[in-house]
């Protein structure tokens, strides 16, 4: 499945929230289809075929909660982000009893959002078009992810599973900030300390691997994560 037939449900009241949210995924390649009442959410629902929803939880006349239950009875096998300005630990308990593959508390970073959407697609098995991409152009080299070779003129190297998977990430996002958190969650699956240690590490030695291209940095964002830089792209 490439990206572009991904289809989101998305249900926000707030409207303007949810026209920028919308556009925001429409602008990365997704489908989306907005409602911004809860009693009309399962109309639309089973007049689509879905890939995954966004259900916001405060809404007016059926809460997202109800709905994500109606919605888990047709649908079981369905990925699920609940969005909420509500913190309590009881309603982030109701979201994942009910089957949310996430639980996002507002305000988010929507970069964090997308992430965590293709993430969460990657463990259903629906990759887009651009996670499919196996063939990266960095600079002078070229990197081969599922061989997990990067070429500069006629040296190859062969890396770890893990140090492709980051490669691959940066790549996917070349010139933009990938997520710390996203990145340790996705990759190691946790964002502990020494989880964090061993990034840290393997970014080390991504740097080394790419460093007879000085156009080529990865670049150390304090307190947010890491941007793989082509300097004169």
């Amino acid at each position: 499945m490439n990206q572009q037939s991904i289809k989101i449900f998305l249900v926000e009241d707030d409207l303007n929230f949810g026209a920028i949210l919308k556009s925001y995924l429409e602008l990365n390649d997704y489908e989306v289809i907005w409602v911004n009442d809860g009693k009309d959410a399962m109309t639309a629902f089973y007049q689509g075929k879905f890939d995954i929803c966004i259900l916001d939880v405060m809404l007016p006349n059926i809460d997202g909660f109800s709905i994500a239950k109606e919605i888990k009875h047709f649908r079981p096998d369905i990925p699920l982000i609940f969005l909420t300005a509500k913190t309590l630990k009881n309603d982030v308990l109701e979201g994942f009893k009910l089957g949310a593959d996430d639980y996002i508390t507002k305000p988010f970073d929507s970069d964090v959002l997308l992430y965590k959407i293709r993430a969460i697609l990657k463990r259903h098995g629906q990759v887009s078009q651009k996670e499919e991409q196996r063939e990266f152009q960095i600079g002078e080299y070229k990197f081969d992810a599922f061989l997990r070779i990067i070429t500069h003129n006629d040296e190859s190297r062969k890396i770890s599973p893990k140090e492709a998977e980051l490669l691959k990430m940066l790549c996917m996002n070349m010139n933009d900030i990938v997520p710390r958190e996203l990145a340790l969650k996705t990759i190691w699956g946790d964002d502990n300390y020494f989880t964090t240690r061993s990034m840290d590490v393997f970014i080390t030695k991504l740097r080394k691997y790419l460093s007879k291209d000085p156009n080529v940095e990865i670049e150390n964002i304090h307190g947010t994560g890491y941007r793989l830089l082509l300097k004169n792209s």
